[in-house]
């Protein structure tokens, strides 16, 4: 980790509203918490369920699939098949590597930011509907929701991956 501070502590975005800037610090946070904390997981460690909680994999998967899923709702789009597959496959896709997922997510969150800093910050109360049920929201809603979605997982694969660092080492 580099001895820089967190990303919001690194100054305004150039180029971005102060109230859409908040969503671009949490994908830098994330990319910079899991490659520390689950970058080097072996396999075994990184698909570790210790004590029946979710595997770091599990985690770092569902950060990438969900903020993938949460975008397409911000951009006013229903999800496509391929999301619902991905959604269907978190819990059995055991044969990616930390680098894999890592990647992954890496390419989820680029995508996200070019979306993100295209938003007109005039629009953040715009309508927006969630799932199947189409429940009500907005542009603000959605992008608070996913920072905070993020940033749950983070803590969740970090704390599975230091269980199964301990674990391991105990055995």
């Amino acid at each position: 980790m580099s001895g820089l501070p967190e990303p919001w502590l690194r100054g305004p975005v150039e180029g971005v509203d102060p109230r859409i800037a908040p969503i671009l610090y949490t994908f830098q946070q994330a990319r910079e918490d899991l490659e520390r904390y689950a970058g080097s997981l072996t396999p075994a460690q990184l698909w570790a369920k210790p004590y029946g909680f979710g595997s770091a994999g599990f985690h770092l998967l569902h950060i990438a699939n969900s903020t993938d899923r949460l975008m397409s709702y911000l951009q006013g789009r229903e999800l496509t098949r391929e999301q619902f597959a991905a959604l269907a496959a978190e819990e059995k896709t055991a044969d990616l590597t930390a680098a894999d997922l890592l990647a992954g997510m890496d390419r989820v969150f680029a995508e996200a930011e070019t979306t993100v800093r295209a938003l007109d910050p005039a629009n953040l109360s715009e309508p927006r509907w969630v799932g199947r049920k189409r429940l009500p929201t907005t542009v603000a809603g959605l992008l608070t929701h996913i920072a905070e979605h993020i940033q749950r997982h983070i803590g969740q694969a970090i704390s599975a991956a230091k269980l199964a660092r301990a674990m391991e080492s105990q055995s």
